[in-house]
Protein backbone atom coordinates (compact mmCIF):
# COMPACT_ATOMS: atom_id res chain seq x y z
CA UNK A 1 0.00 0.00 0.00
CA UNK A 2 1.93 3.67 -0.81
CA UNK A 3 1.70 6.15 1.95
CA UNK A 4 -0.98 7.86 0.02
CA UNK A 5 -3.43 4.87 0.67
CA UNK A 6 -2.27 4.54 3.92
CA UNK A 7 -3.10 7.93 5.02
CA UNK A 8 -6.77 7.52 2.96
CA UNK A 9 -6.86 4.16 4.93
CA UNK A 10 -5.37 4.81 8.50
CA UNK A 11 -5.07 2.10 11.27
CA UNK A 12 -7.15 2.22 13.85
CA UNK A 13 -5.61 0.64 17.30
CA UNK A 14 -7.97 -1.86 18.11
CA UNK A 15 -6.06 -3.58 21.85
CA UNK A 16 -2.63 -4.99 22.42
CA UNK A 17 -1.16 -8.59 23.50
CA UNK A 18 -0.82 -8.17 27.26
CA UNK A 19 0.42 -11.59 27.97
CA UNK A 20 0.69 -15.24 27.26
CA UNK A 21 -2.27 -18.27 27.66
CA UNK A 22 -0.92 -21.67 28.30
CA UNK A 23 1.97 -23.26 26.48
CA UNK A 24 1.18 -23.55 22.71
CA UNK A 25 1.46 -20.00 21.82
CA UNK A 26 -1.75 -18.08 22.74
CA UNK A 27 -1.39 -14.82 23.74
CA UNK A 28 -4.27 -13.21 26.34
CA UNK A 29 -5.44 -9.94 24.56
CA UNK A 30 -6.64 -6.35 25.94
CA UNK A 31 -9.63 -5.15 23.22
CA UNK A 32 -10.96 -1.88 22.83
CA UNK A 33 -14.04 -3.28 20.76
CA UNK A 34 -17.29 -3.81 22.31
CA UNK A 35 -17.49 -6.38 22.91
CA UNK A 36 -14.27 -7.33 24.02
CA UNK A 37 -14.42 -10.52 21.65
CA UNK A 38 -15.14 -8.67 18.46
CA UNK A 39 -11.23 -7.95 18.22
CA UNK A 40 -11.03 -12.01 17.32
CA UNK A 41 -13.61 -11.29 14.09
CA UNK A 42 -10.81 -9.20 12.31
CA UNK A 43 -8.92 -12.03 11.09
CA UNK A 44 -6.00 -9.69 9.59
CA UNK A 45 -4.13 -7.79 12.26
CA UNK A 46 -0.94 -5.29 12.29
CA UNK A 47 0.97 -5.80 15.56
CA UNK A 48 3.55 -3.04 15.90
CA UNK A 49 6.62 -4.02 16.07
CA UNK A 50 10.51 -2.94 15.93
CA UNK A 51 10.46 -2.76 12.17
CA UNK A 52 6.86 -0.89 11.88
CA UNK A 53 3.29 -2.44 11.46
CA UNK A 54 3.49 -6.53 10.69
CA UNK A 55 0.66 -8.16 9.35
CA UNK A 56 -0.64 -11.59 11.23
CA UNK A 57 -3.47 -13.97 10.54
CA UNK A 58 -5.78 -14.47 13.60
CA UNK A 59 -6.40 -18.19 13.31
CA UNK A 60 -8.82 -18.58 16.15
CA UNK A 61 -9.89 -16.62 18.88
CA UNK A 62 -12.44 -16.14 22.06
CA UNK A 63 -13.55 -14.49 25.23
CA UNK A 64 -11.66 -16.14 28.46
CA UNK A 65 -13.09 -14.82 31.16
CA UNK A 66 -12.95 -11.23 31.87
CA UNK A 67 -10.84 -11.02 28.76
CA UNK A 68 -9.90 -12.77 25.15
CA UNK A 69 -7.46 -15.06 24.09
CA UNK A 70 -6.54 -15.52 20.52
CA UNK A 71 -4.12 -17.78 18.44
CA UNK A 72 -2.28 -16.29 15.81
CA UNK A 73 0.02 -17.61 12.60
CA UNK A 74 3.43 -18.69 13.01
CA UNK A 75 2.75 -18.44 17.00
CA UNK A 76 3.20 -22.32 17.56
CA UNK A 77 4.84 -21.91 21.24
CA UNK A 78 5.05 -20.12 24.31
CA UNK A 79 8.37 -18.45 23.49
CA UNK A 80 7.17 -17.07 19.98
CA UNK A 81 4.09 -15.55 21.96
CA UNK A 82 6.34 -14.01 24.52
CA UNK A 83 7.96 -11.89 21.85
CA UNK A 84 4.76 -10.33 21.00
CA UNK A 85 3.75 -9.55 24.18
CA UNK A 86 3.41 -5.79 24.19
CA UNK A 87 2.79 -5.22 21.50
CA UNK A 88 -0.47 -3.26 19.86
CA UNK A 89 -2.91 -4.34 17.50
CA UNK A 90 -4.52 -2.37 14.56
CA UNK A 91 -6.20 -2.77 11.84
CA UNK A 92 -6.80 -0.56 8.52
CA UNK A 93 -10.34 1.66 9.00
CA UNK A 94 -11.78 0.25 5.66
CA UNK A 95 -12.27 -3.20 7.95
CA UNK A 96 -14.35 -1.40 10.61
CA UNK A 97 -18.12 -1.40 10.01
CA UNK A 98 -20.29 1.47 9.16
CA UNK A 99 -20.65 2.94 12.85
CA UNK A 100 -25.07 3.08 13.16
CA UNK A 101 -26.82 6.58 13.07
CA UNK A 102 -25.39 8.75 15.77
CA UNK A 103 -22.24 6.67 16.25
CA UNK A 104 -18.93 7.66 15.38
CA UNK A 105 -15.88 5.86 15.56
CA UNK A 106 -13.32 8.02 17.72
CA UNK A 107 -10.48 7.87 15.07
CA UNK A 108 -12.67 9.27 12.95
CA UNK A 109 -13.55 12.13 15.58
CA UNK A 110 -9.94 12.96 16.40
CA UNK A 111 -8.72 16.14 14.95
CA UNK A 112 -12.12 17.86 14.11
CA UNK A 113 -12.45 21.30 15.52
CA UNK A 114 -14.65 21.85 19.10
CA UNK A 115 -17.11 24.27 19.01
CA UNK A 116 -19.77 26.92 21.45
CA UNK A 117 -22.72 26.90 20.13
CA UNK A 118 -21.99 30.59 19.69
CA UNK A 119 -19.36 29.78 17.11
CA UNK A 120 -16.39 30.37 19.49
CA UNK A 121 -13.59 27.55 18.87
CA UNK A 122 -12.16 26.01 21.67
CA UNK A 123 -9.80 23.51 19.62
CA UNK A 124 -9.04 20.66 18.41
CA UNK A 125 -10.52 17.31 19.75
CA UNK A 126 -6.80 15.47 20.07
CA UNK A 127 -8.07 12.22 21.84
CA UNK A 128 -11.36 10.60 23.70
CA UNK A 129 -11.05 8.35 26.71
CA UNK A 130 -13.60 6.43 28.37
CA UNK A 131 -14.63 6.83 32.27
CA UNK A 132 -17.08 4.81 34.12
CA UNK A 133 -19.73 7.47 33.22
CA UNK A 134 -19.23 8.63 29.73
CA UNK A 135 -16.56 9.03 27.12
CA UNK A 136 -14.41 12.23 27.72
CA UNK A 137 -13.28 14.62 24.61
CA UNK A 138 -9.65 15.83 25.33
CA UNK A 139 -9.60 19.33 23.20
CA UNK A 140 -6.44 21.18 22.49
CA UNK A 141 -6.68 24.49 21.81
CA UNK A 142 -5.61 28.05 23.50
CA UNK A 143 -5.13 25.69 26.59
CA UNK A 144 -6.40 21.83 27.34
CA UNK A 145 -10.01 20.90 28.12
CA UNK A 146 -11.85 17.48 29.13
CA UNK A 147 -15.27 17.41 27.68
CA UNK A 148 -17.88 15.38 28.20
CA UNK A 149 -19.02 13.47 25.18
CA UNK A 150 -22.44 13.29 26.02
CA UNK A 151 -24.70 13.25 23.22
CA UNK A 152 -27.59 15.84 23.22
CA UNK A 153 -26.52 17.49 26.52
CA UNK A 154 -23.39 18.49 25.57
CA UNK A 155 -22.35 17.58 22.08
CA UNK A 156 -25.35 18.99 20.27
CA UNK A 157 -23.97 18.68 16.92
CA UNK A 158 -21.41 16.28 15.03
CA UNK A 159 -20.72 17.76 11.32
CA UNK A 160 -18.62 14.84 9.52
CA UNK A 161 -17.85 16.99 6.05
CA UNK A 162 -16.97 20.00 8.20
CA UNK A 163 -14.62 18.08 10.54
CA UNK A 164 -16.82 20.14 13.49
CA UNK A 165 -18.38 19.43 16.50
CA UNK A 166 -20.99 22.09 18.21
CA UNK A 167 -20.74 21.86 21.75
CA UNK A 168 -23.00 23.51 24.76
CA UNK A 169 -19.84 24.45 26.77
CA UNK A 170 -18.82 27.63 28.51
CA UNK A 171 -15.53 28.79 27.09
CA UNK A 172 -14.19 29.74 30.40
CA UNK A 173 -14.76 26.48 31.78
Amino acid sequence: MSSEDASRDPLVVLGQINGLFGVRGWVKVFSHTEPRENIVGYRDWLLAGPGGWQPVRVLEGKRHGKGVIARLAGCEDRDAAQALVGREIAVRRSQLPPPGAGCWYWTDLEGMEVVTEQGESLGRLDHLFATGANDVMVVKGDRQRLIPFVTGQVVKDVDADARRIRVDWDPEF
